[in-house]
């Protein structure tokens, strides 16, 4: 339902321009993904967590597609869902730390990842063209910063406050 409501979000408003920064909306939904990701995963186990990132892919594609995205803007989101929620899981599966570090150690390279893959295929001169090369780097560390703090905080959370997903003890 995030990833869906990242692109509803996404369409919908311009996005939050900050200086030189330039931060679709569902940027912020996305970062959330990686953690509700880690949570599903830690409750259902690898396996069906790969079903959920499959079904999150093909309901993200189609709802990108209905909302008018260009080929160009589906593909990339697809690509760059399925590495970093792929890697995201991989990481967290391999990490002998506790929960919080995994979320956030998990979900801080799938948002890299994430980032600079989608700019670079979708919105930069190699995809789209919505973004010029000169504003790339730009872009994607505004999403990597946007993507980090939520995952800092998710991980907050996790640790502060471990009465809330009484699962993870």
């Amino acid at each position: 339902m995030a990833i869906v409501a990242a692109n509803v979000i996404t369409a919908a408003f311009a996005p939050l321009i900050a200086g030189p920064m330039v931060i679709p909306y569902g940027t912020f939904l996305i970062g959330v993904t990686f953690i509700l990701r880690d949570l599903v995963q830690h409750h259902f186990g690898r396996m069906k967590t790969y079903v959920v990132i499959i079904l999150a892919l093909v309901c993200s594609a189609i709802s990108s597609y209905l909302l008018g995205d260009t080929l160009y803007i589906v593909f990339a989101s697809s690509i760059a869902f399925i590495l970093s929620e792929s890697s995201d899981t991989e990481i967290y599966s391999r990490l002998s730390l506790p929960m919080a570090w995994r979320v956030w150690w998990s979900g801080l390279v799938g948002g890299l990842l994430d980032s600079v893959v989608f700019v670079v295929i979708g919105l930069s001169p190699l995809g789209a063209g919505m973004v010029p090369w000169e504003a790339v780097p730009m872009a994607i560390l505004s999403q990597i910063l946007v993507k980090t703090a939520l995952q800092g905080c998710g991980a907050l959370i996790v640790k502060e406050f471990p009465g809330m997903f009484p699962e993870l003890r």
